[in-house]
C-alpha cells in the first residue's frame, strides 16, 4: 500500500487493516475501520491533526448530512467549539488540483453550517479562509 505523504508537520499513527485487495483505516470518531480511500486519507490527517492540538473527539463530526439548496450532501469533517460551528474542512483526494468552484462547494455548505472558518484541502494544498461580515478572508496558516 503506497500512501502519499500529505503536507502535515506532524506525523500521525494510524490503525491499518487489509481484506484481500481492499485497505482500511481506523477512524477514532466512529469508531470503525472505514475504506481508505485518498480522499478519506485526507480526512484521517485533519482529524487526528485536531486531536494531535488538543480538541476533543467529541468536538469534531464527520460525514455530516446537511441539506444545501434542496438536496442532502455530507461536509466532511466540522470541528465545534462547545456547540458552536468553528471550522468546516472540505477534502480533496490529494490528486485533485483545488479550483475556485471546489471553494464554491465548501461556502455552499457553509452557508448552512455557518462556522467562522473554512479549510480546503487536497492534503497537498490547504486554503484557509475565515467567514466575517458575509465575506471570506483568505489567510495562510502552517500546520
Amino acid at each position: 500500500m503506497e500512501l502519499p505523504k500529505l503536507n502535515f508537520n506532524t506525523q500521525f499513527d494510524f490503525k491499518f487493516r487489509q481484506d484481500k485487495d481492499k485497505f482500511f483505516i481506523y477512524d477514532v470518531l466512529r469508531k470503525s475501520y472505514l475504506l481508505l480511500t485518498p480522499e478519506e486519507w485526507v480526512r484521517q490527517h485533519w482529524v487526528h491533526y485536531y486531536l494531535s492540538i488538543g480538541k476533543a473527539a467529541s468536538s469534531l463530526i464527520a460525514e455530516k448530512k446537511v441539506r444545501v439548496e434542496k438536496t442532502t450532501k455530507r461536509i466532511d469533517l466540522l470541528v465545534l467549539d462547545k456547540i458552536e460551528a468553528d471550522i468546516l474542512i472540505e477534502c480533496k483526494a490529494p490528486q485533485i488540483k483545488l479550483k475556485p468552484e471546489h471553494f464554491e462547494q465548501i461556502a455552499r455548505y457553509n452557508s448552512v453550517i455557518q462556522a467562522k472558518e473554512i479549510i480546503l484541502s487536497n492534503g497537498l494544498q490547504h486554503i484557509f479562509a475565515k467567514y466575517q461580515e458575509g465575506q471570506y478572508y483568505f489567510y495562510p496558516k502552517e500546520l
